[in-house]
């Protein structure tokens, strides 16, 4: 397995840009190839228009006929401001779900993720309610596991990058599920680009990994593809897409007005995947569990949570962390002179600093091997914060102050 180092530092998270993705773009915005590529893409049909100076193009499927869209090839004539114009109404009206998501393309430069699945349809083409949940579910994990990648590499993320993680996907936008059967994202090329070049590298690569070990027996592969972004969270996010289906695709297509990213094809095909993988799928996600290693920090947190058996002896501590790995919180057993030092530490409104191994059993979210346990100085705003989160949680000392602890709580 590869693992790249948690850094001490806590990230900055970027802003969310403001997308006025509700409402149409100005016209004067809108590049007409970047539109006659959007309608290409979501299966507008060019049919005729003058040669050099617009096409005409309706809708997809049966009854597209009666609407029509003119986009000029250029802004090179006088009236392609007002044929754009024309061509954004026509599709803001249009009840089409192709033409909303030809919108927000433009309204948000975004690649687009699509994901379709083979489900077994009901009476009239229906499919149960439940069966568009678990598209919406399966296609927010591997977005998540995507994210993830972003972060660092790892074969198993356990609690570990899952706040920033989730933080960079609230700029994704989400088109309906068509019958629990297809489903588009929208990733905004200015802010969340880097997971949806590092997902679509994730899925080949274990669409490759899949292919050689059905081939040879061997798991090797995945051991490599760790490094292009596939992880167990990855596996556990392709099974429950594939599970209770015929089959399943996934794809990417690059945002128009973007351009295709450094390494990248631009003609991305789907990558499918078969109810024949779960089983590799399945193994793949054990061994990754089996074989993360655990990893050697130095973590900064304030005490959140305290609890011993009695006044003596080993105790448990629950802190939330501030810097050295990205989790919010985690567990670890301190002897009783540690333990003490980080009661008083809480009580003086500090956090802590401690030495220790995050394992990954459990999802790195305990630290073993305890040292090195220190109080550290905050300013006086930290600490007046810390201090009254004290006063607001009474019930912090899970040992009701038995002890040697009695004057040190403040005990009734």
């Amino acid at each position: 397995m590869t693992h790249r180092p948690l850094e001490e530092p806590l990230r900055a998270v970027r802003p969310h840009p403001e997308a006025h993705w509700d409402r149409p773009p100005s016209p004067d915005k809108i590049d007409p190839a970047v539109l006659s590529a959007l309608l290409h893409r979501h299966g507008w049909q060019r049919r005729g228009g003058a040669p050099g100076r617009y096409g005409r193009w309706t809708p997809p499927g049966p009854g597209g006929g009666g609407t029509s869209l003119l986009v000029p090839e250029s802004r090179a004539f006088p009236d392609s401001e007002d044929l754009l114009g024309d061509a954004l109404v026509a599709l803001s009206r249009s009840g089409t779900p192709s033409a909303r998501e030809v919108l927000v393309a433009l309204a948000v430069p975004s690649d687009e993720i699509r994901w379709w699945r083979d489900v077994p349809a009901g009476p009239a083409d229906a499919t149960p309610w439940t069966v568009e949940e678990q598209l919406r579910a399966a296609a927010r994990q591997m977005l998540l596991a995507g994210a993830l990648a972003t972060r660092a590499r790892a074969g198993y993320y356990g609690a570990r990058y899952r706040r920033t993680a989730a933080a960079s996907l609230d700029t994704v936008l989400v088109g309906s599920a068509a019958g629990g059967r297809r489903l588009t994202a929208f990733v905004p090329v200015g802010t969340a680009r880097p997971l949806a070049v590092r997902l679509h590298q994730a899925l080949c690569a274990a669409r490759e990994a899949i292919d050689y070990q059905r081939a040879t027996g061997g798991m090797d592969a995945f051991d490599g593809a760790v490094e292009a972004g596939v992880s167990r969270e990855l596996t556990e996010a392709l099974i429950a897409l594939v599970r209770g289906t015929e089959g399943a695709r996934v794809a990417v297509a690059w945002a128009p007005a973007a351009g295709v990213p450094d390494g990248c094809s631009a003609s991305a095909e789907a990558v499918e995947f078969s109810p024949g993988d779960l089983p590799v799928l399945r193994e793949a996600g054990a061994r990754f569990l089996r074989e993360e290693p655990s990893v050697a920090v130095r973590i900064t947190g304030t005490v959140v949570r305290m609890r011993r058996s009695g006044p003596r002896g080993d105790g448990s501590v629950r802190l939330r962390v501030i810097a050295g790995a990205e989790i919010p919180h985690l567990r670890l057993t301190l002897d009783e002179e540690a333990y003490r030092i980080a009661g008083h530490a809480h009580l003086a409104g500090l956090p802590v600093r401690v030495h220790g191994r995050l394992e990954s059993r459990g999802g790195f979210r305990r630290l073993t091997g305890a040292t090195d346990v220190v109080p550290v100085q905050v300013d006086e705003a930290e600490r007046d914060r810390l201090t009254k989160s004290l006063r607001e949680n009474p019930d912090f000392f899970d040992e009701a102050c038995e002890g040697p602890y009695e004057e040190t709580c403040g005990g009734d």
